[in-house]
């Protein structure tokens, strides 16, 4: 088995929590909600909205890209791999609102996120036979889309 290089695992595994030796997935989308959060103290809401969703965007891509790289050396979908987790939990991410129970919102994102990609319904399961990274990639990202419309309708019932 060879080794891969430092950037691919960097990205792939997401900033190295994918090493978590219990729960690694739930590791990786714990510490991006932890960035948001941060994200969320440090910048104007709309700044953090949009670099959100930069982060979607650019990680979405590496994720494929680290994904390819690392299955070579770790083999099909690694455990390892949990940057899909991060862009699936950034996602949902999207519908928090800029109120006093923001935070509710991040808890449901993570915990809607998660449940999906557990239980992987409505073709989320059906995502992963994708070769690949992209198959790496896209079960999350269709989780996370999935939990973005799930909050996106509790905030319009709420109000």
């Amino acid at each position: 088995m060879k080794r891969p290089s430092f950037l691919p695992v960097f990205i792939g595994t997401g900033f190295g929590s994918g090493f978590s030796p219990f729960a690694p997935g739930t590791a990786g989308a714990l510490l991006a909600s932890i960035i948001w959060i941060a994200l969320y103290f440090l910048l104007p809401f709309t700044v953090v909205l949009w670099a959100t969703a930069a982060l979607v965007i650019v990680f979405t891509f590496a994720g494929i890209w680290a994904a390819n790289k690392l299955e070579s050396c770790w083999g099909e979908d690694p455990s390892r791999v949990v940057v899909d987790e991060m862009v699936g939990v950034w996602i949902p991410l999207l519908a928090v609102p800029d109120n006093g129970h923001w935070y509710w919102y991040v808890t449901a994102a993570f915990a809607l996120f998660r449940f999906f990609d557990i239980v992987k319904p409505l073709g989320v399961r059906k995502m992963e036979s994708l070769k690949g990274g992209v198959g790496v990639m896209m079960d999350d990202v269709l989780a996370g889309v999935y939990s973005f419309i799930l909050l996106a309708v509790a905030r319009w019932v709420i109000g």
